[in-house]
């Protein structure tokens, strides 16, 4: 988020304030020195002052007055947090703080926050009367509520101002809008919407808790009715409060659906003949092809744009907001690809159904699930292979298959006696491991079986585990081939010191 605010400070501080052990009055008269002007209309401010008043979060100085524009200090803030989150008496070991008399009413908000590493104090000093920028404000409520900080940003977006300072009627404003995005096992469903023939929107009025996320969970609580599923874990939209991106089997067009969440009815939709416009199939291995997508198309994964994903995907993540805009542009959401198929047909031939790779939608930057025929099977070099999909439209679903090379294994590395590290002669540049495993012969002839772990793949390096609890042999030198043909007839020696 580069936005940057026209937010000045009006005043600067003007007392250079010691180190020693600080009293209250001392530190709210720090804050009240200072008063900046906000982007945020005085409406806007007065209304999350009074909410955060109401929830005996924040509360006014000797005067009565608020202090919205006053520059918030870092003891506020702790305060401030520590009361929005529920904090007290969260931290394990509340840290000890030499800069703030023990008996104060700051102590033992500082104290929490830094014991649980949401706030810092390097050698016990907190500074309570130091300023906090913006940019520190969204890593403490990041850290605070267990958010992405792309989503904290987007609520800050308004007058979001890097390294300048944030007023108390600011932040007031922004953890009125963090605590409605505490999660809750008590949360309801106010909306559902069908957005393609996979993928649901569902609104709630609190996150789920990340116990109800879980997907045994999650598929117990969604029920429909005609046979549709959930396929995967509902997923949190980056920047909303509590929308989801829920994957279902493919729809019915036209089918009138039931959504009943934890045995209360939720809601109504229509099932939708929407497909998502995929661009172009083509052939990966001997035994595997991938679909791609477009952004350019205004598609996107999912991967793109939900909390979860949104710290790892780098510059890649993005906000797409409750109409599915980004930058004056309407996106069609891939949802998760967990048991998906499509049908790939050669010419005079007979339909295959392949089944998805799993963890191989969207690596790299890239928006191309890949597909793996039967086990044994493989493309016949020479014939004209069609994809088809009951839930996608490919614009070019044709490929010609090639003999594909496999790739080569190289080296094995023991990581410990449960993993392997498998290295390949050159980075695939893509996810090839996936659905991949190994066998390991020793000496004497017995036989372990390692699997690879999924988004392992550093370069041409990948991890592989091993399957029904095998543990590999002190003193033992073995033979590590790969189970089937995707690294040929290549091996590597791995000895177990």
């Amino acid at each position: 988020m580069k936005k940057i605010s026209n937010k000045v400070a009006a005043m600067v501080l003007t007392a250079a304030l010691g180190t020693a052990s600080l009293p209250f009055a001392t530190m709210t008269a720090h804050a009240a020195s200072s008063a900046i002007s906000s982007p945020l209309t005085a409406q806007e401010i007065q209304g999350a002052v009074s909410e955060l008043a109401r929830l005996g979060v924040m509360q006014g100085y000797a005067d009565r007055s608020m202090g919205a524009h006053n520059q918030i200090n870092r003891a506020e803030l702790a305060k401030m947090v520590v009361k929005t989150f529920n904090l007290e008496g969260k931290a394990q070991t509340p840290a000890k703080l030499t800069d703030i008399q023990p008996n104060s009413w700051a102590y033992k908000y500082a104290s929490e926050l830094v014991g649980l590493g949401i706030m810092q104090a390097e050698d016990g000093q907190f500074n309570p009367t130091g300023t906090v920028t913006d940019a520190e404000l969204v890593q403490i409520v990041s850290k605070a509520l267990n958010r992405d900080t792309k989503s904290v940003n987007y609520w800050m977006e308004r007058f979001y101002s890097g390294n300048q300072t944030a007023s108390r009627g600011e932040v007031a404003f922004l953890l009125k809008t963090a605590h409605k995005a505490i999660p809750s096992e008590k949360a309801k469903i106010t909306s559902v919407q069908s957005l393609n023939a996979i993928t649901l929107i569902v609104t709630f009025d609190a996150p789920l808790t990340a116990e109800d996320e879980v997907f045994a969970k999650a598929k117990a609580d969604f029920v429909f009715n005609d046979g549709l599923t959930l396929t995967n874990m509902p997923r949190l939209k980056t920047g909303s409060m509590a929308t989801y991106i829920v994957p279902t089997s493919v729809q019915t067009a036209g089918t009138t659906y039931n959504l009943t969440y934890k045995g209360n009815k939720a809601g109504t939709f229509t099932g939708n003949a929407t497909k998502l416009q995929m661009n172009e199939s083509r052939q990966v291995t001997n035994d595997t092809f991938e679909v791609e997508a477009l952004r350019s198309d205004n598609v996107t994964d999912y991967g793109y744009v939900i909390s979860a994903y949104s710290a790892g995907r780098g510059e890649n993540a993005y906000v797409l907001d409750q109409n599915n805009r980004a930058n004056g542009t309407t996106y069609q959401i891939i949802s998760s690809m967990q048991a998906r198929q499509v049908t790939i047909t050669p010419a005079g031939g007979q339909p295959i159904v392949a089944k998805y790779v799993p963890f191989t939608q969207s690596t790299d930057g890239k928006q191309e699930p890949k597909f793996r025929l039967p086990e044994g099977q493989v493309l016949t070099p020479g014939v004209t292979y069609t994809v088809t999909s009951d839930w996608a439209t490919i614009k070019n679903p044709t490929f010609v298959a090639e003999e594909i090379a496999p790739v080569e294994i190289t080296e094995a590395e023991a990581l410990s006696d449960t993993s392997i590290a498998i290295t390949l002669a050159e980075d695939p540049g893509d996810e090839l491991f996936s659905g991949r495993s190994v066998e390991l012969t020793a000496e004497n002839g017995e036989k372990l079986l390692a699997t690879y772990k999924y988004s392992s793949r550093k370069g041409a390096v990948g991890i592989f585990d091993l399957q029904q609890n095998g543990s590999l042999a002190e003193s033992t030198i073995y033979t590590v081939t790969p189970v089937g043909e995707w690294a040929g007839d290549s091996q590597a020696e791995l000895t177990v010191e």
